[in-house]
């Protein structure tokens, strides 16, 4: 993952925010050219959160939540040029992100800092349901 985040910097990065993808190298049948893709910078943050890197994370998720119009609404795209939301509006997506990352920002432990048998299960810690279920149960 990490050598994913670094290709990530290096080649989709600009003003501090990620791009879906290279549009002026990918024939994708449209101009070349597009925003800032939101739900790729909070994907983006998540990883930082994920592996240590907390300031990081949290300097792009301020900078994402800075985007949000006044009642709290993002597009699927922010273009830096403008400094404007563009592309579809509002985008679930882009909320999700946000959720997602302001989640894993909350928990403040990065998940390769966790004991194994939390990481192998995401419970940090604490049995599923099912698995509680099944130790109190009687037997028949």
């Amino acid at each position: 993952m990490i050598s994913t985040i670094s290709a990530i910097e290096r080649d989709l990065v600009t003003e501090g925010f990620v791009r879906r993808y290279d549009t002026a190298s990918t024939d994708d049948g449209l101009p070349p050219g597009e925003g800032m893709f939101l739900a790729c910078s909070f994907w983006l943050a998540d990883n930082y959160a994920l592996t240590g890197r907390a300031n990081d994370a949290r300097t792009l998720f301020e900078r994402l939540l800075a985007l949000r119009n006044d009642v709290g609404l993002l597009a699927e795209e922010y273009d830096p040029r403008t400094k404007r939301l563009v592309g579809n509006f509002p985008q679930a997506f882009s909320h999700v992100g946000l959720v997602d990352t302001a989640f894993n920002l909350s928990r403040g432990v990065p998940v390769r800092q966790r004991p194994a048998a939390q990481r192998a299960d995401g419970s940090d810690g604490e049995r599923s349901v099912q698995e509680r279920g099944r130790s109190t149960s009687p037997k028949r």
